[in-house]
């Protein structure tokens, strides 16, 4: 009973203490909180963090043994391959010794026979001979011809230039310039002038073969542009009795070409002469101080 009346006189003294606790724990309720959190999230880190690092670790194991499994597995099959390969690389040479030996059997039977070798060799040698002499026949013609060909130009360069100077061929009563009465036969130029006909004469010709020629061909363009003659009387009849009515005609432009072709060749024949009497006149005077 004491005890109880102790306590019952203490109850005010205890509320006034709850109290003013109860007021100190309002004001750093918010201090111990934030400390409490602090200490909480703290705790967490550490665990997170040793919960990582044992995540870590195991994944670092897993990893380990994958890799070691898939290396393995790599290296098996480099090594498959590697003993593949060699024993392809050792069936590639004794295949390559077998064709070897079959090709150098077969080649030396059936393609490079010697005594076959020989008779085609002596046969080439032979075909040589004859494409090498053949070739030297043709060469030989070639030069000929040539020669042919320039004693040909030759001579009728010489023919050409006696014709031009024709007319210092020699006479009865006077000597010309190349049969010199000093000379005891006539020269080369003098006979081939003998024998070649003048260059005037064969211009003469010449001209004339033109003239008919000319004359042949404009007959010809003449018909060919004349209208066809209709054999009708009465129409031929009826054009001649039509009273007659003088017409303005224009030039026949046939004509005047014609005409103008004429002169132009009359022009250049008189300057060909001209030029052939002042050729042989300079040749004349080239060869007077050889006599």
């Amino acid at each position: 009973m004491a005890r109880l009346v102790k306590l019952q006189s203490q109850i005010q003294q205890v509320r006034v203490e709850f109290f003013v606790r109860q007021r100190i724990a309002e004001e750093n309720r918010k201090k111990e909180n934030a400390a409490a959190v602090k200490i909480q999230s703290w705790i967490r880190g550490c665990r997170v963090r040793a919960y990582v690092r044992y995540l870590n670790r195991k994944a670092v194991i897993i990893q380990k043994i994958w890799r070691g499994f898939a290396a393995k597995a790599v290296f098996r099959h480099m090594q498959e391959v590697a003993y593949l390969a060699q024993r392809m690389s050792f069936y590639n040479q004794m295949a390559v010794r077998i064709q070897t030996r079959w090709r150098g059997y077969f080649v030396r039977k059936y393609v490079h026979n010697y005594y076959e070798r020989k008779k085609y060799l002596e046969a080439l040698s032979r075909k040589n001979e004859e494409v090498r002499r053949e070739l030297e026949e043709f060469e030989e013609y070639q030069t000929k011809e040539r020669e042919r060909v320039a004693l040909e130009r030759e001579e009728h360069e010489k023919n050409k230039r006696a014709q031009r100077l024709h007319f210092l061929l020699s006479t009865r009563q006077r000597p010309g310039v190349y049969n010199s009465p000093f000379r005891e036969a006539p020269s080369e130029m003098e006979e081939r002038m003998r024998r070649v006909t003048p260059a005037v004469a064969q211009s003469a010709t010449e001209q004339a073969r033109r003239k008919r020629q000319q004359h042949r061909t404009t007959t010809e363009q003449h018909t060919s542009f004349l209208p066809p003659i209709n054999l009708k009387r009465p129409q031929v009849l009826a054009v001649r009795e039509r009273p007659q009515r003088q017409e303005v005609r224009a030039p026949d432009p046939h004509a005047e070409r014609l005409r103008a072709a004429a002169l132009r060749n009359q022009a250049l024949q008189g300057r060909q002469q001209h030029t052939t009497g002042q050729r042989a006149f300079q040749d004349c005077l080239h060869h007077l101080p050889c006599l």
